[in-house]
């Protein structure tokens, strides 16, 4: 089966998933996909200056709304396929709740940047609503997306991570609890001047079906309610 081949700007969480997903739509389409990994703000800026992409999955559904209002990616297609959920990871194994994070042994701390990555937003919330963030704050240092600070942790320039459950998941990572912080929405959209459209509708309604959830749940995303 020869299908079309679809480029797609994915937020960064997806890194792990991607590659997967991309099979199994592959096997039921014949359709190829290609990524461009990045934080989901970042990503948002390349589309607004126009950049090839066909379609667009973000980790905050605000970004895609507010390209969909500029009509820079499609407003009909906007779809919240996925929620995503907060890890914890250190390459020592130590740490091993929240709680643990104060320890002198933690010296520094990785995060995505708020100001550019929805996991950002999001850990940022979830350690006020624990009330340690005021304790934590002076031992952070911020990665530009959930892969750079995970990195970070991995190099030992971070004693531990807080980021996308998809990227530690496999790894050992700790699921941080549901609530504290506003969901992360994974939100996709087609790209106003996608080259493919159809192929990049195709996919995004992939994801929302049996086998794409299912893809997706294994790397630890959580199902969205319907109808959104």
């Amino acid at each position: 089966m020869i299908g079309a081949e679809i480029l797609v700007a994915a937020a960064a969480d997806l890194a792990l998933a991607g590659p997967a997903l991309g099979d199994a739509f592959h096997r039921v389409s014949g359709d190829t996909v290609r990524y461009a990994f990045g934080g989901s703000g970042a990503l948002a800026r390349q589309i607004e200056s126009g950049a090839p992409f066909d379609l667009y999955l973000s980790a905050n559904e605000r970004f895609v709304r507010d390209l969909a209002g500029r009509n820079r990616v499609i407003p009909e297609s906007v779809f919240v396929y996925a929620l995503g959920r907060l890890g914890l990871w250190s390459k020592s194994g130590k740490y091993q709740a929240v709680s643990d994070l104060g320890q002198p042994g933690v010296r520094y701390l990785a995060l995505p940047n708020p100001a550019l990555a929805p996991y950002g937003v999001a850990a940022r919330e979830f350690l006020e609503t624990q009330k340690i963030w005021a304790a934590i704050e002076p031992k952070i240092v911020y990665g530009e997306n959930v892969l750079q600070a995970m990195q970070f942790a991995e190099s030992g320039n971070a004693d531990a991570v807080i980021t996308a459950w998809s990227l530690v998941k496999t790894r050992g990572g700790v699921l941080l609890p549901e609530g504290g912080h506003r969901p992360v929405r994974q939100t996709g959209a087609v790209v106003r001047t996608a080259r493919q459209p159809a192929a990049a509708g195709r996919f995004l309604k992939f994801l929302g079906g049996a086998e794409g959830r299912g893809v997706l749940e294994s790397f630890g995303f959580a199902a969205a309610v319907r109808g959104n």
